[in-house]
């Protein structure tokens, strides 16, 4: 508490937000004039449970468990000092990460209370996970709401010149605000770019991921853009993914355990394990990695999106790309992830799947290599991967071991979230106007 304390003072910090993630990823809560902020760190913030039962547009869906069912009670939220950090991009401004309580627990539904719990079941088999969500978005115009420019080519440099200022101000300010940035280029989308970060151990892979999501939004805004993590903003062009890159080590990050050099995989027994199990629960993690209706109009055949649950080695037209390079530069890249994924309940669904593949020592399937692809002439059994809500919520819901592993509560929570999603999906095709909807509704807040 002193070194905060210290910090707000030496830096002039006027400002402190209390940050919470709702389903759909983005920060929620309150900010506190600093000078209140030892009381309300030691004492706690009351926080509504209600913002996790909010929809992308801010209104409570039914039936989550967390509104009128508890009448929107509040929850006592506390900080994780550890997460304490300046925001150079806003004014005498700094954010903490809170997690709430409620009646003596942790709310069991909060996102970063999932994944913590699901790290903590990694542990127990003396493993830890070493990731970081690599981004895609677009970038428009806040007045016309077009894109900047629509000359740039994927990976070329002058595109880029566009976005120059913008970019300065993000490879300035956000590894100030933790977040390791190591490149950046555009994508094949017009007015598409992705920029990516150093890995991190733990938990606070996600918290970077939420960090660099809304650093992202809030410095664009200064400079006349709306960013969107929004998957699919238009029919037409290819969608932003979040591929979730990791690595397994053991639990004190010390000895990589993903690489076997005598494998003829390269992976070890374990990372075969952990791979088979992506495999066995890829149609149940589906929904938390591609949450929206409009995420999951990404998977296509013969696109640069997954179409089923396969892996290869090196292959990108599969759900589970492996990397090999090395002891400690082998990692898993699962491809299923969107830009508009949580990456906390990501993380969690990741591990999820993976440890069950190790606790039941679940053999590897035969990978996709050569010339082959993940999209046609697959080997008998291969699953596809759901490509709608409604078949996406009841491929998670068909699956015990996701669901057990999440909990029921955050089950219930977010799989009520998306059926107000679906609803509002139905309403809005039977006016004819889905892609208008969906801009509305996901575009500013994703």
């Amino acid at each position: 508490m002193e070194r905060v304390l210290k910090i707000l003072r030496e830096n002039n910090i006027k400002t402190v937000r209390f940050e919470q993630s709702h389903m759909y990823g983005m920060p929620h809560g309150r900010s506190i004039p600093a000078k209140h902020f030892g009381e309300n760190a030691t004492n706690g913030v009351n926080m509504s449970m209600c913002f996790l039962a909010f929809g992308a547009e801010g209104v409570p869906c039914k039936n989550t468990g967390y509104g009128e069912e508890i009448h929107n009670a509040d929850c006592k939220a506390f900080p994780d000092l550890d997460t304490f950090q300046i925001l150079p991009w806003c004014t005498n401004t700094a954010r903490v990460l809170i997690e709430g309580e409620y009646n003596g627990e942790k709310v069991p539904a909060y996102p970063r209370v999932v994944a913590k719990r699901q790290l903590e079941r990694l542990k127990e088999f003396n493993l830890c996970l070493w990731s970081a969500h690599e981004h895609e978005f677009f970038i428009v115009d806040r007045e016309t709401m077009k894109p900047v420019e629509d000359k740039g080519k994927c990976m070329g440099f002058l595109g880029l010149s566009f976005y120059d200022s913008f970019l300065q101000q993000v490879i300035a300010d956000l590894p100030k605000a933790g977040v390791d940035i190591e490149n950046y280029q555009l994508e094949a989308g017009v007015g598409q770019m992705e920029i990516t970060y150093r890995p991190e151990f733990g938990i606070k892979a996600a918290d970077t991921a939420t960090t660099f999501k809304m650093g992202i939004k809030e410095i664009a805004l200064r400079h006349g853009y709306i960013a969107s993590f929004m998957t699919k903003p238009w029919p037409d062009e290819l969608g932003s993914s979040a591929h979730y890159c990791h690595s397994l080590w053991d639990a004190e990050g010390k000895i990589p355990k993903l690489y076997d050099s005598s494998s003829p995989t390269g992976l070890s027994e374990i990372g075969q394990h952990w791979v088979a199990g992506l495999l066995a629960h890829a149609r149940a993690i589906t929904i938390f990695m591609a949450p929206t209706t409009n995420c999951l109009k990404r998977f296509k055949r013969d696109s640069w999106a997954p179409w089923s649950a396969t892996w290869g080695p090196d292959n990108r037209s599969c759900s589970i790309r492996v990397k090999l390079d090395g002891a400690k530069g082998t990692y898993i890249e699962n491809r299923i992830g969107a830009s508009a994924c949580n990456p906390y309940i990501s993380m969690a669904a990741t591990i999820a799947a993976g440890l069950d593949g190790i606790i039941k020592k679940l053999p590897l399937p035969e990978g996709i290599d050569g010339a082959r692809d993940g999209y046609s002439n697959l080997p008998e059994g291969i699953e596809i991967l759901p490509n709608n809500m409604e078949e996406a919520v009841g491929s998670l819901l068909e699956d015990d071991v996701i669901t057990d592993a999440l909990g029921p509560e955050f089950i219930k929570c977010f799989v009520a979230v998306k059926r107000h999603e679906m609803q509002l999906e139905k309403e809005a095709m039977s006016k004819g106007n889905l892609a208008e909807w969906e801009r509305d509704y996901l575009f500013f807040s994703m």
